[in-house]
């Protein structure tokens, strides 16, 4: 049983020694014949001189024959299917896919991804869940309260599935999205809910992990990627009559704020190619779509490296007394440059942009919203906290004084920008002075729209790890009351300023509270409600129609709350005469 080891001598040797399993050792010795103990080491010794001596894995490399060159193939042979799809998975295709999809825009945007990668491998689409034979949830994990919404759905789904017909095929059920790259472990194997999961950047892998899982094993891909953008792939649009549509720019986020889980289950920032970015702006111009919204966990930090004669480019200066916990990044096609080809693709269609970071803002971006008629008069500028102690613990990079400073540029380099922004109410030590201090931030502002929440620890962050969630629930609920009715108070009142004047809306359709009315957005981004009646068609003829979604109108506005603009219609127009006639 040694000869063969005997024979094969130095690295290659000692390689396959190491490769035997334990078991295999021990009988490999209990062949050797019985001798003493001092005889047995006199022979190991031997033996592994031997091994020393002989040739090395570098010999056995030299005299290996040369690599056989592979015959190219020819352009008329029939492409090969993926390996994991087999024959009889290939005849199942067509199997119908429900997809249900939770938070941010993003996840909107990553619904469309994947139903444009799961169209392409045959499946079909359906709206009826009982249709389904494939069930896919694209889930948030910002807050807590989401991850429950899906917990709380995922057991409604497996009592669904268990009363699944033996006549029909299989229910497939299966996780996309940040929840999945967080609680992948937990979802799998404790729960046992579901079929497959797929973090953000593996939605290219949902072909193989659906065939896997009709073999009836759980499937599973939560790596995170440093480059995926999915630039190839042009989303389907989830409601293809839509007036409005989102456009991925970039993934992922290198902010690293104490309180975000978005670096952990999204990743590194990568921008897409910007070529890649204005072709399907313009392919959804070419579909009627009216509005764009360029899409992104930090948007306004887009950078892209793909073209090399702008890989030396010096980066752009932050906002006046804003930091980061990363170098300047040097080099790429940045923003500003991305905002303004966008918007020259259809003068048209609107350009809105989200979410960007405070820090990003500089001149060349003002000016450009300024300038230019399609993009929207519309900016978000997440606060998150009006302490600058608390958005010290929270490594937002900013003081509440550099913070007024920006919105105080921006409101005169864009006069009558509408701004939005979202808050943290009952972040880790946050006292009674520090939330006073947010709610003077509320009054001080009069934000157009607010996105409030109170906080919500999330593992793997800097805060769960460094800090104590140590603010009472109750107090956390109070606390978010009051912010809200003082952000509802002060969003009234900026409202009430537009009452008597017309406003530029696009038309998105029907009112949900009354057949009778339409509804649709201004330039600020606040919801317009008005009736469906007859108005000029704009082209100074005198006839008269009825407008419809993907029209712009002007509406003069008649009442105004914290949330809702209410109106009369005028007549139809254009970007450019409305633009023109300011």
């Amino acid at each position: 049983m040694l000869l063969p080891f005997k024979r094969i001598s130095g690295a290659a040797g000692t390689f396959l020694w190491r490769r035997l399993s334990r078991a295999a050792r021990s009988e490999l010795r209990a062949h050797v014949p019985t001798r003493g103990r001092g005889e047995w080491n006199r022979g190991l010794e031997d033996f592994s001189a031997r091994l020393a001596a002989g040739p090395t894995l570098q010999h056995f490399l030299r005299n290996a024959p040369p690599p056989q060159e592979t015959r190219p193939q020819l352009a008329e042979e029939p492409e090969e299917p993926e390996p994991y799809l087999t024959s009889s998975i290939l005849e199942e295709a067509g199997r119908k896919v429900y997809l249900e999809t939770y938070g941010c825009q993003m996840n909107v945007n990553d619904t469309e991804i994947a139903w444009a990668i799961l169209q392409k491998s045959g499946y079909l689409r359906t709206r009826r869940l009982e249709e389904a034979d494939v069930i896919l949830l694209v889930t948030c994990s910002v807050r807590e309260k989401a991850e429950q919404a899906i917990w709380n759905r995922l057991r409604h789904l497996t009592a669904l599935k268990s009363k699944r017909l033996r006549s029909q095929a299989p229910l497939r059920i299966g996780i996309l999205g940040c929840m999945a790259e967080r609680l992948r472990e937990e979802i799998l194997h404790k729960e046992k809910l579901v079929d497959i999961v797929a973090g953000p950047d593996a939605y290219r892998d949902l072909p193989r992990l659906l065939a896997v899982a009709e073999t009836g094993q759980q499937a599973a891909n939560v790596l995170l990627s440093l480059d995926e953008t999915y630039a190839d792939i042009l989303p389907v649009q989830t409601s293809p009559d839509a007036t409005s549509a989102f456009v991925s720019i970039m993934r992922g986020c290198d902010n690293m704020c104490s309180y975000c889980i978005v670096p952990f289950t999204r990743g590194r920032e990568r921008s897409r190619p910007l070529a890649s970015i204005l072709r399907e702006v313009k392919v959804l111009s070419d579909q009627g779509v009216k509005e764009v919204t360029l899409l992104g966990q930090n948007v306004n930090s887009f950078r892209d490296t793909s073209e090399v004669q702008f890989r030396s480019a010096a980066a752009p200066g932050l906002s006046r007394g804003f930091s980061t916990i990363y170098k300047a990044k040097e080099g790429g096609l940045r923003f500003a440059h991305l905002l303004d080809q966008a918007s020259r693709v259809d003068p048209e269609m609107r350009i809105r942009f989200t979410s960007p970071h405070p820090k990003d803002f500089p001149d060349e971006v003002l000016q450009l919203i300024q300038e230019r008629h399609n993009i929207c008069k519309q900016l978000h500028l997440p606060a998150q906290s009006g302490s600058s102690r608390i958005l010290e613990a929270m490594r937002r990079g900013y003081t509440r004084e550099a913070y007024l400073e920006l919105v105080q540029h921006v409101r005169d380099s864009i006069p009558g920008v509408s701004l939005s922004s979202d808050f943290i109410t009952g972040f880790c030590g946050e006292t009674e002075d520090d939330h006073q201090q947010t709610v003077s931030l509320l009054r001080q502002v009069r934000y157009n729209v607010g996105f409030l929440f109170a906080y919500s620890m999330r593992q793997k962050t800097r805060a769960y790890h460094r800090l104590q969630d140590d603010v009472p629930a109750e107090v956390k609920r109070r606390r978010l009351e009051e912010l809200i009715s003082v952000f509802r108070e002060e969003a009234t009142w900026a409202n009430e300023a537009m009452v008597g004047r017309s406003q530029l809306v696009l038309v998105e359709g029907p009112s949900k509270r009354s057949a009778a009315e339409l509804c649709g957005r201004n330039d600020g981004n606040i919801r317009v409600v008005f009736p469906d009646t007859e108005m000029e068609d704009g082209t100074g003829s005198g006839a008269v129609v009825r407008a419809q979604p993907g029209d712009y109108v002007l509406v003069k506005v008649t009442a105004a709350s914290s949330q809702t603009l209410k109106g009369v219609l005028l007549r139809r127009t254009t970007l450019r005469e409305s633009a023109a006639h300011r």
